[in-house]
């Protein structure tokens, strides 16, 4: 069980009652909830599918932030862990450890660290894990060496390639070259591969657009790897992918290993995007509790959740259940207005269930999750990673 507590008699009372009977009643909104057999269907689904097509899967712990979790990807069989941010990575790896010797857990920041001090905490990290850094330039490459020559300690590199997003990564194959060869000569850095991380690609609605585009974005990663072990370098790491392409990366057949993330939780932008394709069969097991905190006019109610209680960026969330009856509009920092139909008004004090727009930044404004099995409450797990940005 997590060891977050509040002095709130609300949540004692809610931890008092774990495992018991109608505890889920109890957790005090707004909230994060997550069905426990969903998340474990989802952790199982994507493993046995990574598994079955040969591919190594790395999930992005970005999405849940989670040690639990994470720990949970591994037991069913993930090679290691993709992480955005240095920070996520380091409380990460620290809890791991602490749980139990995960001593030889193979970690990969995705996102290209800059300066001297980054350089020697990744140096740092790298004594406690097996660390893989995706890099897009040579002064990178200059400054990891050096952190990792004064650390005394040796760190994997992939060349990050831009596929098409444009956020990071080399331009074309002369520039993943010179990074290749800059690594080459490095004393303490190995050179691993290549990463091409297409997260425009993600939540393109409809699966033959979302194909082209992928087969489009992965020949740019193909160019440059042709171009890599024509010189002579080795790249056994292929490092890409999301839960809204990895079907299609699979039947693509470059990547030999996957970074999908939300798979876990879901949410709306990729139910919106992905429907009844392959890609789109995970559970909704993260849900948002919000309460009916006013009921006073006719047709909307006011709930508790509002543009603090999710990320905003991919629009409103679900009413679970009331999907085509009512709407939910954002009506201030604390507060949210949801439509209701003359025949079936919410009450105040009533409980709604959101699924929410975007689940990764929306996961990053809560200390907890709240796992139940149907009206159960069986745990609450720290959000681990939580605000760790830097």
């Amino acid at each position: 069980m997590s060891e977050w507590r509040r002095d709130v008699r609300a949540y004692d009372e809610a931890l008092d009652q774990l495992g018991e009977a109608n505890s889920r009643r109890l957790i005090p909104t707004p909230a994060l909830v997550c069905d426990l057999s969903m998340l474990q269907s989802n952790i199982d689904r994507m493993a046995d599918g990574a598994r079955d097509a040969g591919v190594a899967l790395r999930p992005h712990v970005k999405s849940h932030k989670s040690a639990y979790i994470a720990k949970r990807q591994l037991e069913a069989g993930a090679v290691g862990l993709s992480f955005a941010k240095l920070g996520e990575a380091e409380v990460i790896v620290e809890k791991l450890r602490t749980d139990e010797d995960h001593s030889a857990l193979s970690v990969l920041l995705t996102s290209p660290i800059v300066g001297r001090h980054a350089a020697e905490r990744a140096a740092a990290l790298a004594a406690r894990c097996d660390l893989l850094v995706a890099i897009d330039h040579c002064d990178g490459v200059d400054e990891l060496e050096a952190a990792a020559l004064a650390a005394d300690t040796t760190v994997c590199v992939l060349c990050d390639v831009d596929v098409g997003l444009g956020r990071t990564g080399v331009s074309g194959p002369r520039e993943a070259l010179a990074v290749a060869e800059r690594v080459n000569v490095a004393t303490h850095l190995q050179f691993r591969g290549v990463q091409g991380y297409g997260g425009h690609l993600q939540h393109i609605a409809g699966r033959e657009h979302r194909r082209q585009a992928t087969i489009a974005s992965t020949k740019r990663l193909g160019l440059v790897i042709d171009a890599l072990e024509s010189a002579g370098f080795n790249v056994p790491i292929r490092s890409g992918g999301g839960t809204g392409t990895m079907g299609l990366d699979v039947e693509i057949g470059v990547l030999s290993e996957l970074q999908t993330g939300s798979y876990v939780f879901m949410d709306r932008e990729y139910r919106d995007a992905l429907g009844e394709d392959p890609e789109g069969r995970f559970a909704q097991s993260l849900t948002l509790i919000t309460t009916v905190i006013s009921a006073n006019h006719e047709g909307y109610v006011t709930v508790d959740a509002g543009l603090k209680a999710m990320a905003t960026d991919a629009g409103v969330p679900l009413v679970v259940g009331h999907e085509r009856t009512a709407t939910y509009a954002f009506f201030g920092d604390e507060q949210g207005m949801v439509t209701c139909a003359p025949d079936h008004p919410f009450r105040r004090g009533e409980r709604l269930e959101l699924v929410p727009p975007h689940c990764d930044p929306t996961v990053d404004r809560y200390d907890v999750i709240w796992l139940v099995h149907d009206d159960v409450v069986v745990d609450v797990i720290d959000v681990t990673a939580r605000g760790r940005s830097q």
